[in-house]
This record gives C-alpha cells, structure tokens and sequence, in this order.
C-alpha cells in the first residue's frame, strides 16, 4: 500500500531537485553573448555613453557606470558588469547589449518593416506636404485612405525613409528601431486589426484570428 504524500513532504520533494539561490550562477543569457561587427563599425567610449559609427551615420548607446567593456578578438565586443548578482545590474545587462547591437545593425545595414492596408478602398500614397519642411519632419507625408470620411495624413518624419511600393503596402526604413517601431505604431494606431473582418493597418507579419459573428 503507497501512503500518498502530505504537501509539506512534496514541497520538500519538489525543492531537493531546484538549486539553491546560493549556489545557483547568477548571469544574463543575453548579456554574456558577445557582439559581432563588421571592419567599418568604430567604438568610442566615454564613462555614460559608447558611440557607434559606420556607414550609415553615429549613435549613441547610454552606458551604466558598473558596466565594462572589453575586445577580447577583432570584431568582437563583449559586455561586463561588476556583480551579476544584483538584479539591476543584470537586468540592464541583458538590456544594454540588446541595445548595443541594435546600434550596430542600424549603423550598418539599417532596419526596415512593411506595412499592409487591408479593406476594402483602403489605399496609401507618399507625396509631397504642400505646408514645407516643418520642424522635425520631411518634405514627403503618407496620404491614406482608411475607411474614414477624410484621409489619414501623416507627416513622414525626417529620420524615417517611406516607400509605397503598392497602393496597399507601405515601407518604413530608419538607422533606429526603436524610432521605426513608434512611427510603424503611429499608423497603425488610425486603424489596429479589428477580428471580425480582419481589416486594418498590419505590421510586418502580424496575423489576427477572426472571430465569428454571434447572430441572435
């Protein structure tokens, strides 16, 4: 006959198998994975901030003052910080090296997402803004057709390249992904997918699942 055990003798159970928070290494997956670039990337640090120059242009990436930064093979940096242990240290670990690479991409190749108008007499056109070249943005603004009894106009900014291949397809290009996601975002915002039929503003490979009408 098996006696079943007691929650207090499967909790001890349970905690004989996890390791303890002693002995268990404290690190960050991302943040220990070194950064790979290429000849025409250049570094320049300074005690808050590393610069990042390439072909595209400069940015800059702000750096924590227990963090360090090391070059162990050509084309090759690698991120440090003092104590792993302390869960700010590590958390911005992983995070300032997502960054840095970011950087990196950005200065070298850049970054780019598609964007699809999907509905019926949903279109999009980049032309000229008739207002000029305001502060912060291009001569060029999105004209689109959104289901709205106007259309939608937004000014392209000045950091942010707009192609319309295709009435219904937008393409957005920037050195920054962070900048490219808050504009993709601010179209998407005039009209998110809706699930019943499945129209609006997708970013990149976004997919939505339809949902089915309730009828009385």
């Amino acid at each position: 006959m098996v006696i079943p055990q007691t929650s207090a003798r499967r909790s001890i159970a349970l905690r004989s198998f996890c390791s303890s928070p002693l002995t268990r290494e404290h690190t960050s997956n991302i943040g220990k994975t070194p950064i790979k670039f290429q000849p025409s990337i250049s570094f320049k640090s300074t005690p808050a901030s590393l610069s990042v120059t390439g072909p595209l242009g400069t940015t800059s990436v702000p750096l924590e003052s227990y963090m360090t930064l090391d070059f162990p093979a050509p084309g090759t940096l690698t991120l440090g910080v003092e104590n792993a242990q302390v869960k700010k240290q590590r958390s911005m670990w992983g995070l300032t090296r997502t960054l840095i690479q970011n950087a990196v991409t950005g200065m070298t190749e850049g970054f780019s997402v598609p964007l699809y108008l999907v509905g019926v007499g949903y279109r999009a056109a980049l032309e000229a803004d008739p207002r000029g070249k305001e502060e912060g943005t291009s001569e060029m603004r999105l004209n689109m057709k959104l289901g709205f009894s106007h259309p939608v106009i937004v000014p392209v900014p000045n950091h942010i390249k707009a192609e319309v291949p295709h009435p219904t397809k937008i393409v957005l290009s920037c050195t920054d992904k962070h900048q490219l996601g808050l504009f993709a975002a601010r179209i998407r915002k005039w009209r998110p997918p809706e699930p019943y039929k499945g129209k609006g503003v997708f970013i990149g490979d976004e997919t939505i699942r339809i949902k089915a009408v309730k009828k009385k």
